[in-house]
């Protein structure tokens, strides 16, 4: 699905990350009891989703970021970026140093084809979701899950992915770790096969 402020879905202001779980919610219940599947921020909505009685029946999360994906000293930096008309600048921070890609692989997502322009995504999108971040309480929504999830980990992610990957399993009762070897944050797109075959078998 689009979250709100991508493809065709549109935003409304002000931010709230509450009303992505609600999103979720609703397309899992036009769909009757889905496996639903999140990389990133999206795996963040669908833990809130599934965590306030979205109709989940299986729950996939590839490193759902909180607070210390977006450390304030970062976001200090970011924001003027955006608000100077400069969002190449602040994804580029954040892809390297938030999510650690390389420069080359950076430029690869860069030059990759696509329908759309992702700058004025980035202008609108990474203000209010970088300062949900920084209040969201991942634990506290694992704790409300009761079906089974999956947790997916790259072996070469930043320590924020596998910090927090640790901590929401801690709060989970019926958890299952996958670890992606060799790959970290973007194996979604570096390694679609190895994510595929995970979440395959998770389906059964």
């Amino acid at each position: 699905m689009d979250r709100r402020g991508r493809g065709t879905s549109i935003d409304t202001q002000p931010y709230d990350l509450s009303r992505e779980f609600e999103d979720v919610a609703a397309v899992a219940a036009s769909l009757g009891q889905p496996d639903v599947f999140g990389h990133s921020y999206g795996a963040v909505c669908a833990l809130g989703a599934a965590a306030t009685g979205a109709p989940v029946r299986r729950l996939a999360l590839y490193e759902p970021p909180g607070p210390p994906t977006g450390p304030a000293q970062w976001r200090e930096r970011m924001l003027p970026m955006i608000e100077a008309g400069q969002p190449g600048r602040a994804m580029m921070t954040f892809l390297t140093e938030i999510i650690g890609l390389t420069a080359e692989e950076v430029a690869a997502l860069r030059d990759a084809p696509r329908g759309y322009d992702v700058m004025p995504i980035v202008s609108a999108t990474m203000p209010g979701e970088s300062k949900a971040l920084s209040d969201v309480d991942l634990k506290a929504l694992a704790a409300g899950i009761d079906v089974p999830v999956l947790l997916i980990l790259g072996s070469a992610s930043p320590a924020w992915a596998r910090d927090l990957t640790a901590e929401v399993a801690a709060a989970l009762t019926h958890e299952t770790l996958a670890v992606l070897d060799g790959q970290g944050h973007d194996a979604i797109n570096q390694a679609p096969e190895l994510l595929v075959t995970q979440l395959t078998a998770f389906s059964g």
